[in-house]
C-alpha cells in the first residue's frame, strides 16, 4: 500500500488532506531551493512520510518545461513570478521577482552557482551556530554538487544532483572575455576556480545549467525522488498557517480550508514568503500580529526583522557591437571578486559584466558592482492576514554609511575597468552614471539614490541561540517558541554569504534534510 493511502487521501480536485486520523510524518512548505531538498533527503527514509506542498505549478519531467524555465541563458520574471514589489530605499518602488513554481527561485534564476567563503559560515557559527562553520558545511556543499570541472578536488562534489560548470575561454561572449581581461589588465589576479575556498579575483562565473538547461531543485532533487511512494508532491496550494495545539505544530491549514496533519512542519517558503506563514500561525513580532488581528501564539519579534540583501549598481553602456547584447546570448559568464580599497571584510565586493539590460529601446549593457558583505538590514512586514496578499519589503539601502562608501569605491573600480583595453574597445559611450559626475561625491549620491537589489534575500527568521531575542529558530532549524516546527530556508541565515545565495539554501536544505533524515529524535520524529 502506497504512503499516500495510510496517510491521506487525494480528493477529487487533486488535493491531499488527512483522514481518519492519520497523519504525515512530515510536511514541507515550500518546494524551493531548500524545500524540495529537504523533501527529497528526508524521504530517502522508506519508512517516512513525506507531503512536499508548493504554491506554484509543477512540471515533473524536463521535457515539460516551459521555455522561460528550462533557458537558463535569462531570468524568468513573468509567467512563474510572485508578482512582488519592493522599497529599495527613500519610497521608490521596483518589482521584486521571485520564483512561484516547484524549484522556488532556482527555477527562474540567472543560475550563478557560488558558495561564499569561508568566513561567511565561520561567522554564522560564531553567532552561537557552531554546527555551520565552514568545515561542517563543506561535505554538504560537496554532496550538492556534480562539478564537471574541477570534481576531483577536495573542497568539490562530482556525484550530486546539481551539474555545475564554468564558462570555456570558447563560449565567452566577446564582450566578457574583454571584462576578463581588462580586469587582468587593472591587476586583479585570475581565479579560474570561484568556489575554491581562497578564490579571489575575475574569471569564469560557475553555473548550475547544462547547456540551456536551468538545473533547479526541481530539476535535480525531485525528478528522480518524486517517485518514491512516500514521497507526495502537491502543487498549486497554498499555504495559509500552521496549526499550533499547546505550544506544538500540529498540521498546515491550506488556503481553500482544508487541514493537513503531520507530526513535523518545516516551513520553507523562502525569506520573503515565510515570514508571512508564521505570522499567520501567531508566531512574530507583538505589535505586528496584534495590527492584523492575529491571535498570538509565541512572541518571536526576529520574524520579518534582520532582512539582509546585496545592494547593486549599474554602469549602463551603449555598445560599439549590438550583436553582444543579442537576447540570446548568455545574461552572465563571469565575475570579479575582491577586496574594496581599506575594507577590513575580506571579498566584500565584486563587479559583473551584465550581456544586456532589460529594458526596452536601444541595446545596452552594464557594469554592476555588488556589495557583497552588507551591515544595513531590512524588514517584511504582513499587510493583511489574508495568505494571498503581498507583504512589504524595505530594504533600507543606501542607509548604512560604511555600506554606502564601500559600494562606491567599487563603483569607482567599475568605472576604471571602462577605461581599459580592451574593454574600452567594445563601450561607445557610458550613459550612467553621467562620467562627467562621477566624483567620490557625486557617486555617493548615486548610490543613495539608485541602489537595488541582487535578489538575494535572506535572514527574516534567523538562527541563534535561545538567548538572542531575535532569533527564530535554532542551529538546527527548530523554532524557539513552537515545538515540531522548523524553519529551513535563507530566512535562518543570520547573515547574507559573500555571494548568490542559490547554493547556499540548496545546502541549507541539504543540512537541515540529512539531519532529519539521520538524526530523526532531534526533530521529535
Amino acid at each position: 500500500m502506497s504512503f499516500l493511502a495510510q496517510n491521506g487521501r487525494r480528493g477529487d480536485n487533486g488535493s491531499v488532506s488527512s483522514a481518519d486520523g492519520q497523519t504525515w510524518d512530515i510536511v514541507v512548505v515550500g518546494a524551493g531551493a531548500a524545500g524540495a531538498v529537504i523533501a527529497a533527503r528526508a524521504s530517502e527514509d522508506p519508512h517516512r512520510s513525506v507531503l512536499l506542498l508548493d504554491a506554484g505549478p509543477d512540471y515533473p519531467l524536463a521535457g515539460d518545461l516551459p521555455d522561460d524555465l528550462y533557458n537558463g541563458h535569462d531570468n524568468s520574471y513573468t509567467d512563474h513570478d510572485w508578482g512582488l514589489s519592493y522599497t529599495p530605499l527613500d519610497g521608490r518602488t521596483d518589482r521584486f521577482p521571485r520564483g512561484r513554481v516547484t524549484g522556488g527561485s532556482t527555477a527562474v534564476n540567472t543560475t550563478i552557482a557560488l558558495r561564499g567563503i569561508p568566513a561567511d559560515y565561520d561567522g554564522w557559527a560564531e553567532l552561537g551556530n557552531p554546527a555551520w562553520a565552514w568545515d561542517q558545511v563543506l561535505p554538504a556543499f560537496n554532496r550538492l554538487e556534480r562539478d564537471l570541472d574541477y570534481g576531483d578536488q577536495p573542497h568539490h562534489g562530482d556525484a550530486g544532483p546539481i551539474s555545475i560548470r564554468r564558462w570555456t575561454e570558447d563560449e565567452l561572449v566577446p564582450t566578457q572575455a574583454a571584462f576578463i581581461q581588462a580586469a587582468l589588465e587593472h591587476g586583479f589576479p585570475a581565479s579560474n576556480d570561484v568556489n575554491a575556498p581562497d578564490a579571489v579575483g575575475v574569471g569564469p562565473m560557475a553555473m548550475n545549467k547544462l547547456g540551456r538547461l536551468r538545473i533547479s531543485t526541481a530539476v535535480g532533487y525531485l525528478a528522480s525522488a518524486r517517485y518514491r511512494d512516500n514521497l507526495t508532491v502537491q502543487a498549486d496550494t497554498v499555504v495559509n498557517r500552521v496549526l499550533v495545539e499547546g505550544g506544538r505544530a500540529v498540521g498546515v491549514e491550506t488556503n481553500d480550508g482544508a487541514r493537513i496533519s503531520a507530526r513535523l512542519i518545516v516551513v520553507s517558503s523562502g525569506a520573503i514568503h515565510t515570514p508571512g506563514v508564521l505570522v499567520r500561525s501567531g508566531i512574530g513580532d507583538a505589535d505586528e500580529l496584534a495590527s492584523l488581528a492575529v491571535e498570538p501564539v509565541a512572541v518571536a519579534p526576529g520574524v520579518g526583522a534582520n532582512l539582509s540583501d546585496h545592494p547593486a549598481l549599474a554602469i549602463v553602456m551603449t555598445p560599439k557591437f549590438p550583436e553582444f547584447c543579442a537576447p540570446e546570448l548568455p545574461l552572465v559568464q563571469t565575475i570579479c571578486r575582491y577586496t574594496s580599497e581599506g575594507s577590513n571584510s575580506p571579498l566584500d565586493v565584486n563587479i559583473e559584466l551584465i550581456t544586456r539590460t532589460g529594458g526596452r529601446g536601444d541595446p545596452m549593457f552594464m557594469l554592476a558592482p555588488s556589495l557583497e558583505q552588507v551591515d544595513g538590514r531590512g524588514e517584511v512586514r504582513q499587510t493583511s492576514r489574508a495568505a494571498d496578499s503581498m507583504p512589504s519589503i524595505n530594504a533600507h539601502f543606501g542607509e548604512n554609511d560604511r555600506d554606502v562608501a564601500r559600494h562606491v569605491r567599487a563603483l569607482e573600480d567599475a568605472f576604471a575597468l571602462t577605461k581599459r583595453a580592451p574593454l574600452r574597445d567594445f563601450i561607445e559611450q557610458v550613459n550612467f552614471p553621467d562620467p562627467a559626475r562621477s566624483s567620490s561625491a557625486d557617486l555617493v549620491q548615486v548610490a543613495r539614490r539608485v541602489s537595488a537589489s541582487g535578489y538575494h534575500p535572506c535572514g527574516t527568521a534567523k538562527m541563534g541561540p535561545a538567548e538572542d531575542p531575535m532569533a527564530v529558530v535554532d542551529q538546527f532549524g527548530r523554532c524557539h517558541a513552537v515545538d515540531q516546527l522548523v524553519v529551513a530556508d535563507a530566512s535562518i541565515m543570520p547573515t547574507v554569504p559573500r555571494a548568490n545565495i542559490n547554493l547556499s539554501t540548496i545546502m541549507i536544505g541539504e543540512m537541515v534534510g540529512e539531519w532529519i533524515r539521520t538524526t530523526p529524535t532531534r526533530y521529535g520524529l
